[in-house]
């Protein structure tokens, strides 16, 4: 981890969803120590219908209507765990959705939450999927519901800047859902080989 690198704050969480799903490219994000760049998010506001918040407060919900820079987790299918950013202001119900992450730190322990082989060689092939998908990516991170609503600022969580002002950020639909499916609010490290799926 560099010295150099920027702790983000609950501030710069403050702006739309599109936005902060953008600027994120790029940036670091560590769990307990674990993870490695974003290279994939997804935006969801409460004015379009594939945002959990877009009918309003729920139990399940309320993190995504809480101050921005907190964590909202949520179990997809009822497997896997998911990790969002919360953004906007306290009450408005947004977030950011980290899809994938190039992984650069606490292999060995992704790794075998995952299931993946331990040995160098078969690891140079399976690290691409580690963290590639947000249910990959949970699991990988050991992200639970202990997380909820915790401050992105704070330990166990650390999320850094990204390291070069020029990132080369692509965009496109968002996937896996079926509602408002043409709002380009998925986004993406152009040319990563750790993505979830193409553009």
């Amino acid at each position: 981890m560099s010295s150099a690198l920027r702790p983000l704050r609950d501030t710069d969480f403050a702006a739309d969803a599109p936005t902060v799903a953008r600027a994120l490219i790029g940036a670091t994000l560590l769990v307990n120590g674990v993870g490695g760049v974003i290279v994939e998010t997804e935006a969801y506001d409460a004015s379009e219908a594939a945002s959990h918040t877009h009918r309003g407060l729920t139990p399940r919900n309320r993190a995504m209507f809480g101050p921005p820079g907190h964590a909202y987790v949520y179990r997809s299918y009822g497997i896997h765990w998911c990790l969002n950013f919360v953004c906007r202001e306290d009450g408005h119900g947004a977030g950011v959705l980290i899809r994938a992450l190039q992984p650069t730190q606490g292999l060995a322990q992704m790794r075998q939450r995952r299931s993946l082989p331990a040995d160098a060689r078969a690891s140079a092939h399976h690290d691409r999927l580690l963290c590639s998908g947000p249910g990959r990516l949970g699991q990988a991170l050991g992200i639970t519901l202990a997380y909820y609503g915790l401050p992105l600022d704070a330990p166990p969580f650390a999320v850094l800047a990204p390291a070069a002002d020029d990132t080369s950020v692509i965009s496109g639909p968002r996937i896996g859902i079926s509602r408002a499916q043409e709002l380009p609010w998925r986004f993406g490290l152009a040319e990563s080989r750790y993505l979830s799926r193409r553009f």
